[in-house]
């Protein structure tokens, strides 16, 4: 078996010993020994890539091709480069720290879980178009049931809501798979065959980019296909709020760079400028909603939109700075975000409310998860040492770059989003944590319990390590665009 196929394989073996055992502490055990090894496999995979391409300049590696359905050549296709690599150790970390998360959850809601992971894992190590789709699919549909029936608030609407919009983007994004296959001759779907030998018609990449990247950038959180998320959001259950803001999402920039402008790279540069535009509205209006929100997962919501948004403006620069700086913000936007919510899991599993109006003087009573909220704060914020500064700046520095007037001024409208991110992160500190306890009744409660110090501590022990150590991961990612880069020009 081929060492990726293992990241599907796990939690497919996790799913089926979830069936065969009852006790809460077995389960338990499962999930943890599974995430586990997920974790530590995506070590491995990352340590034997930098040995493998060190002497192996092919684009991708570790590839396997089995044959699934001959009659429109739909082959099980694996492969990675750096970005899939990266991709697979974020994924590998928020399922880990999602698991602690959810410790006290029922065994249909793990394995719900198990195959959201699956399809997650699957996505990202496909090369074939058919099979990525498959496991995108595989991604979205359990959303619908972790947020509909263990969710909060409007869970049946929210959980709607999401289900029908992706759905939609669907199905721009399966109409723009079959235009791309049969417009290059009907022959493959492998990616990197499709790249380099059997190139879209530029008649065709006029219809087939636009659709693709909108099929992606739906799951993207493309500003007006956005209104799925915030909602989303705030109805799930902690540990699916970490894995939808912060994998499930990164899907979608990882679409739009892989498939629409890889496969499309002519009608990328000539009709970017349109996506740049709703990409920018996206991380302004993000940042600015965010800011009149109560709601603390509200507020987390909004700003992923406007942090999501920033990874497609990215994208669309076309330019080696902006796109290594895209998947800098990818990671490290995940791991704040999961961050994030898995604090804000606890405070309301506690508080029972997530209205910042309702608590104030937290910061006495529960220390350990007020300062960790602080740290994810001033990650977002993109405070020097953290994950987030170092993505801002790249992708700041790779936009600012381009000679083109209308890109310079999209990219100083972009940002504003830093100053309005440190108002809304600063108020919101400062409403819940500092000041006069508002409810009595709070002052009794207690602080993180040792699995769920496990959890924000492993998230905030990478977010430190992109901050002082940017270069590992930039140089991974920076080897990796070289081939879209050739593409452009």
């Amino acid at each position: 078996m081929n060492i990726l196929s293992l990241f599907v394989a796990i939690p497919t073996v996790m799913l089926l010993l979830l069936f065969c055992i009852k006790s809460q502490n077995a389960i338990r055990a499962l999930m943890v020994a599974g995430s586990s090894a997920l974790l530590l496999l995506a070590g491995v995979v990352t340590f034997m890539f930098l040995q493998e391409r060190a002497v192996n300049p092919d684009v991708m590696l570790f590839v396997s091709d089995t044959v699934w359905y001959e009659a429109l050549n739909i082959h099980y296709a694996v492969g990675v480069d750096g970005i899939s690599v990266l991709m697979l150790g974020l994924s590998a970390i928020i399922m880990f720290t999602g698991v602690f998360s959810s410790w006290n959850m029922e065994r249909s809601f793990f394995m719900w879980f198990c195959l959201l992971t699956i399809g997650v894992f699957g996505f990202f190590i496909s090369l074939d178009l058919f099979t990525m789709f498959l496991f995108y699919e595989v991604a979205l549909i359990p959303m619908y049931l972790l947020i509909g029936v263990w969710g909060t608030g409007k869970k049946e609407y929210s959980a709607m809501k999401l289900t029908l919009m992706l759905m939609g983007g669907s199905a721009f994004l399966l109409t723009g798979i079959l235009g791309i296959y049969f417009t290059t001759g009907g022959t493959t779907m492998n990616i990197v065959e499709i790249a380099k030998n059997h190139i879209v018609p530029m008649a065709h990449q006029y219809w087939i980019f636009p659709v693709t990247f909108l099929g992606f950038g739906v799951l993207g959180a493309l500003f007006p296909f956005h209104t799925w998320s915030p909602d989303g959001h705030a109805s799930a259950p902690t540990s699916v709020s970490m894995l939808h803001a912060g994998v499930l999402m990164k899907l979608g920039g990882y679409g739009c760079f892989r498939v629409a402008i890889f496969l499309m790279p002519q009608a990328a540069q000539e009709l970017s400028w349109i996506f740049l535009i709703l990409t920018g509205i996206s991380v302004v209006y993000g940042a600015l909603s965010a800011v009149v929100q109560t709601d603390l997962k509200y507020i987390n919501a909004y700003s992923s939109v406007s942090h999501c948004g920033l990874v497609l403006f990215a994208i669309l620069m076309l330019n080696r700075t902006a796109m290594t700086g895209a998947v800098l913000q990818m990671l490290s936007h995940g791991l704040m975000t999961a961050l994030f919510f898995a604090l804000i899991g606890l405070i309301y599993g506690r508080t029972h409310t997530r209205d910042i109006r309702e608590m104030g003087g937290l910061m006495k009573i529960m220390p350990f998860a007020s300062v960790c909220y602080v740290i994810a704060g001033l990650a977002s914020l993109g405070l020097p040492g953290l994950s987030g500064f170092v993505a801002e700046m790249t992708i700041f520095v790779g936009s600012f770059q381009e000679q083109d007037t209308f890109r310079r001024i999209l990219t100083l409208i972009a940002t504003t989003s830093i100053v309005v991110t440190a108002v809304y992160i600063l108020r919101t500190v400062g409403k819940f944590l500092y000041g006069e306890l508002v409810n009595p009744e709070h002052a009794n409660l207690t602080d993180a319990t040792w699995y769920e110090r496990v959890s924000v501590a492993v998230l905030i022990l990478f977010i430190v390590a992109i901050g002082v150590l940017p270069n590992f991961s930039s140089n991974i990612i920076s080897d990796s665009i070289a081939p879209v880069i050739a593409g452009l020009r």
